[in-house]
């Protein structure tokens, strides 16, 4: 039971980092005048590109940081300093830098097709999404492991397809506040699961912590 409440809370913890809410209004902005078609095609294109990015980081992410000579607890020190970045933009109600910067929001105010940059990267499969992934990975090298938090992601990419095919619907319901206050409880709990990152990492890299 403990083990499947593990995987319950790794799921909510991805959800909140992937943040599908606090990316409606980004999307219902570039996509204001689009028509139902075209938006559709684009929330079904960029939670495609989130499950895909994911899916890579949750096969190859273990195999890069070995190819580096990173290990995980370094990794995991690193990625908490880089989530707890993320949760205290997301409790100011904003997206930081670690997300998006100002140069991909000109960049895609220019182009016809947002739905893989920057609304699938790095928006919503960012570095702190993949680097949740990574350190989850390496916690079993079971097979069942891996089937189990691929199909964690796909429910992820599923939920981010819900919101952002229905961003306008989202958006006109909760308001600007509305949305506000979900980003925000989101970073609270984020900026928790960025701290036990660094823990155990820390506790990893330092023994005598323990």
């Amino acid at each position: 039971m403990n083990e499947w409440t593990e995987y319950a809370k790794f799921t909510a913890g991805l959800l909140g980092i992937v943040n599908p809410i606090g990316a409606i209004p980004v999307f219902v902005g570039f996509t204001a005048s689009w028509p139902i078609r075209e938006r559709r095609h684009t929330s079904f294109i960029a939670s495609l590109s989130v499950a895909i990015i994911l899916g890579i980081a949750l096969l190859t992410g273990e195999w890069i940081l070995k190819f580096f000579g990173i290990s995980i607890a370094s990794f995991r020190v690193g990625g908490g300093i880089l989530i707890l970045l993320i949760a205290i933009s997301m409790l100011q109600a904003r997206i930081g830098p670690e997300k998006q910067t100002r140069e991909e929001v000109t960049d895609a105010a220019e182009k016809k097709s947002i739905a893989i940059v920057p609304i699938g990267i790095p928006l919503l499969a960012g570095p702190g999404a993949i680097s949740t992934i990574v350190v989850q990975a390496h916690r079993g090298p079971t097979l069942m492991h891996y089937v189990i938090l691929g199909a964690e992601i796909l429910f992820v990419a599923g939920v981010v397809w819900l919101c952002l095919r229905l961003a306008h619907v989202i958006a006109s319901a909760l308001g600007r506040t509305g949305i506000n206050v979900v980003t925000r409880i989101m970073g609270l709990i984020i900026a928790a699961i960025g701290v036990e990152f660094i823990a155990n990492g820390l506790r990893q890299l330092f023994p005598a912590l323990n």
